[in-house]
């Protein structure tokens, strides 16, 4: 199961967490790869991407969005 964990959603520092079969293989705050203090306002839209190319996943092969 393929279980993608977004946190922060719109506000304050967005982050997202991917697991595949219970194991987390890929974590990461969006301000990491935008540069942007916080992310304020920002959502986790490149955390997400990141996420995915780690893994090899499509959106497709989500199972669960938390």
């Amino acid at each position: 199961m393929n279980i993608l964990g977004l946190g922060g959603a719109v506000g304050h520092d967005p982050a997202t967490a991917l697991f595949i079969d219970g194991e987390l293989v890929a974590a990461v705050e969006e301000e990491r790869l935008i540069r942007d203090k916080h992310a304020k306002g920002k959502t986790g839209i490149e955390a997400t991407k990141f996420c995915l190319e780690q893994s090899g996943l499509k959106p497709t092969d989500i199972d669960v969005g938390a």
